[in-house]
């Protein structure tokens, strides 16, 4: 039966990632300010970051779609998820009115605030899916069984 959760968490954590990633990739300049306005990382790194993140979301949803090198790509979307849920817990205590630029956008915002609790509890939902699949990353209808055998 675990085998049919992880493929159910792959799938939904995988297509988060790959819509999320998507979105943002037509405006990096978006993705940009979305990462500066958390004002955590230095102005150095900041465009890097907004630039490459995107990508590296495609790269985690497809991989994890698809079930291709499924634990390093669950144990690097556990740390991804952490980092948003440190930034937009962040965010919150400092009283910053920002949109997350989870799926695009981002920058300031009259009502932020009132989006913190639902992001930070969508991000520790995902954040466990993920979890779960570097616990348990053999699953269902996945590539790594055909690469892999055990």
């Amino acid at each position: 039966m675990l085998g049919w959760v992880g493929l159910l968490a792959r799938l939904v954590v995988g297509g988060v990632w790959i819509v999320a990633g998507a979105l943002k990739l037509p405006d990096p300049a978006a993705s940009v300010r979305a990462v500066r306005a958390y004002d955590l990382l230095p102005e150095s790194v900041v465009p890097t970051v907004g630039h490459v993140l995107p990508l590296v979301e495609v790269v985690v949803g497809v991989c994890l779609v698809i079930g291709l090198l499924t634990r390093p790509m669950a144990l690097l979307s556990v740390l991804l998820f952490a980092a948003f849920i440190f930034g937009i817990a962040s965010a919150w205590s400092r009283g910053l009115q920002i949109e997350c630029g989870c799926f695009g956008g981002g920058g300031y915002s009259s009502n932020a605030t009132d989006d913190y609790p639902w992001e930070i509890a969508r991000d520790v939902g995902l954040l466990l899916a993920s979890a779960l699949l570097v616990w348990r990353a053999r699953t269902r209808l996945a590539v790594d069984n055909l690469l892999f055998n055990p």
